[in-house]
């Protein structure tokens, strides 16, 4: 990392520098093929079992008159047979990339596979908004193919990323030709359970796809994909020119727009962030409507994220932890289950959880390493299971899915893949681990403490001072889209370069004597106060080495103003103590005997997160900011602590179920 640029922070109160390369980004043990799933073996992709021939820009019509582009790959040798289909229903292009590989992948297996271009993207008409209209069109597509007469009437969806969002979006609307879908790195939940349920937990992150945590924008990775992926105009068919001349010369064009030759990671740093990209040049985007929309604005029900789930087809959710939602993840497939419409879907949701980063999962070797951190060996078979899922849903074959775990995951720590027959795992215990200090537990140096041991004394307190001109820098984490565009990596890194802030709080265990796996998701109940209106909080659990490096294993974040619900704000007045719920998503980590656990506590994480201005103001239009002087309360009185999901024999009076 020694040829990356360098940006500054300050540690412990002098100014030093820092690699930033990465700093931007940024149950049992399965064995061979027990309970139907294979692992840790040499994993091959299957070849081709039949030539592949594909017929671009196919326009399907929507219920409202636009034509949306689809390629349709075809296996050769099958004229006379009706097949069914898988449908990949993308931002990326239909000819381009994973999509059209993916595409090629399934229709060498024996389906027809339709590749379409998201309505306003590429070859399709209409307008490009942000997650918008996906529902009706991924209904009327399903449909379309459900009918053709090539077509069995059996339609399966595929695709990771943006790609799974939209899977979940056209299951909602429940077409009834859709017979099975496989959601791949989809970490934004899309509706709440039900209408009486508050905007809290998860039910506060789904509402805006990958776009805010805890209320607060994800800034590199909104900056990233928008600036790379996201922009709404395309060159396209003229007026004048017919479809089928279009289709003679359309690959003789480019259609996708540039990348700017800036240099991005300054450019996150400038004030106001409203209007950031376009002053970097970049192709017309939606960053600025997402900015100022926030995470509750009603459009997001209008898109269809805020509305009932009510889905009727078994779903196959594969992320990583490492990916920027593998809680969510884990958490549509509860939702799903719930209130699925059909015994038949709310048996067959599953769950495959690998130890990499965002659609990485199939990427795992024998010797896998996320950022800097060893995990072990993470391969999986998921093109076979993948294929099994397609085979069973779609052409009726029996092939074992009966036996499968509902999850599958990998334990990072202990090297090795694990199953659970429901999530939270039923044997969870939710263990306290409580933040103490002796006076200050500012940075690696200070002398903050965690512990099981419920705290004795009345009040103590830790304070920093946060600075939004120099907030603590990303260095990894799990992260989003943002390699090749900001210059840095996802991944777990080692936090001491972080750790060595002033503005940073450390609190570490002693020495583990026995194994600690935390399996589940993360939560943080902090009680603070601040001299400003409003500011955030941000968590990070770590994972001590004997040797000393620190390990990031997941983190989160709250701005304090929407402590209560996320679709209201309740600003802080000074000398006020608040009590604040973090999430910090999920995980599944071994903390082996010999290691400690440590939790991080700041108030920035940037530019994973966009900054509190800590003026109460909007943020996102403001070019002013100060400084606040943020506390977090503990003792008896406080008890601060983190809540980690501990599994595998652990036991202590300060458990709670």
């Amino acid at each position: 990392m020694e040829n990356l640029r360098v940006m500054f922070a300050r540690c412990a109160g002098v100014l030093c520098q820092i690699a930033a390369g990465a700093c931007l980004l940024i149950a049992m043990p399965i064995s061979g093929t027990e309970r139907g799933i294979s692992i840790n073996t040499p994993i091959q992709k299957p070849p081709a079992l039949y030539d592949v021939t594909v017929e671009k820009r196919v326009m399907i019509e929507m219920r409202d008159g636009i034509k949306l582009a689809t390629a349709l790959y075809r296996p050769v040798g099958f004229d006379d047979k009706k097949l069914p289909v898988i449908l990949i229903r993308t931002p990326y292009g239909a000819h381009y990339g994973a999509s059209a590989d993916e595409a090629k992948f399934f229709a060498g297996q024996g389906y027809i596979v339709a590749v379409q271009d998201k309505r306003g993207r590429w070859d399709s008409e209409g307008e490009y908004r942000y997650m918008f209209g996906d529902r009706n069109d991924g209904y009327d597509t399903v449909e379309w193919l459900g009918v053709q007469p090539w077509s069995s009437g059996k339609v399966g969806m595929y695709g990771c990323s943006y790609d799974g969002v939209l899977q979940n979006l056209t299951a909602a609307e429940r077409p009834p030709h859709l017979a099975a879908i496989v959601p791949k790195s989809s970490g934004s939940t899309i509706a709440k359970a039900n209408e009486d349920e508050p905007l809290t937990r998860y039910g506060y992150q789904y509402s805006s796809g990958d776009s805010f945590s805890g209320g607060v924008m994800k800034l590199a990775t909104g900056a990233a994909w928008k600036l790379s992926a996201g922009y709404n105009i395309f060159y396209t068919r003229p007026a004048h020119v017919s479809l089928e001349r279009w289709k003679q010369v359309a690959d003789l064009y480019d259609p996708s727009g540039k990348i700017p030759k800036v240099d991005v990671l300054s450019a996150l740093w400038t004030l106001p962030v409203l209007g950031m990209l376009e002053r970097m040049g970049a192709p017309h985007n939606d960053f600025d409507f997402v900015l100022k929309i926030g995470a509750a604005d009603p459009y997001w029900r209008e898109v269809g994220y805020r509305q009932e789930v009510r889905i009727a087809v078994p779903a196959l959710h594969v992320s990583s932890w490492y990916d920027s939602g593998p809680g969510q993840q884990l958490w549509n497939m509860k939702v799903f289950a719930k209130y699925a419409t059909t015994e038949t879907a709310a048996r067959n949701q599953y769950a495959i959880i690998g130890p990499t980063g965002h659609c990485k999962g199939e990427e795992a070797t024998a010797n896998t390493i996320v950022g800097e951190r060893p995990v072990g060996d993470g391969r999986f078979d998921y093109w076979h299971i993948y294929l099994d899922w397609f085979a069973t849903w779609l052409k009726g074959e029996q092939r074992g899915i009966d036996n499968w775990p509902r999850v599958s995951y990998y334990l990072m720590g202990a090297g090795e893949w694990r199953t659970a027959d429901d999530w939270p795992i039923p044997e969870t215990q939710y263990v306290k681990y409580f933040f103490n200090s002796d006076g200050d537990a500012r940075s690696l140096y200070g002398n903050g403490k965690l512990s099981t041991k419920s705290p004795r004394t009345d009040a103590t307190k830790d304070t920093f001072t946060y600075d939004p001109a120099t907030p603590v820098p990303t260095y990894g984490g799990a992260l989003c889209c943002i390699e090749g565009v900001v210059g840095g990596e996802s991944g777990s890194y080692d936090q001491r370069i972080v750790e060595a802030r002033a503005d940073v709080l450390v609190y570490t265990s002693e020495v583990l004597e026995k194994d600690v796996s935390v399996v589940g998701d993360i939560e943080a109940v902090l009680y603070v106060s601040s001299s400003a209106k409003d500011t955030d909080f941000t968590v990070k659990l770590v994972d001590v080495y004997p040797d000393g490096r620190a390990f990031a294993i997941q983190d989160g974040i709250l701005r304090a103003r929407f402590r209560e619900g996320f679709d209201r704000e309740t600003f802080m007045t000074e000398g006020g103590v608040y009590k604040l719920h973090v999430s910090a998503e999920a995980t599944a980590n071994m903390f082996p005997a010999g290691h400690r656990i440590r939790v991080e506590i700041a108030s920035s994480n940037f530019p994973k997160y966009v900054r509190n201005l800590n003026t109460g103001g909007r943020n996102y239009d403001e070019t002013h900011f100060v400084t606040a002087y943020n506390t977090l309360h503990h003792g008896k009185r406080y008890p601060s602590h983190i809540l980690l999901p501990v599994i595998d024999s652990i036991t202590t009076q300060d458990s709670q179920k």
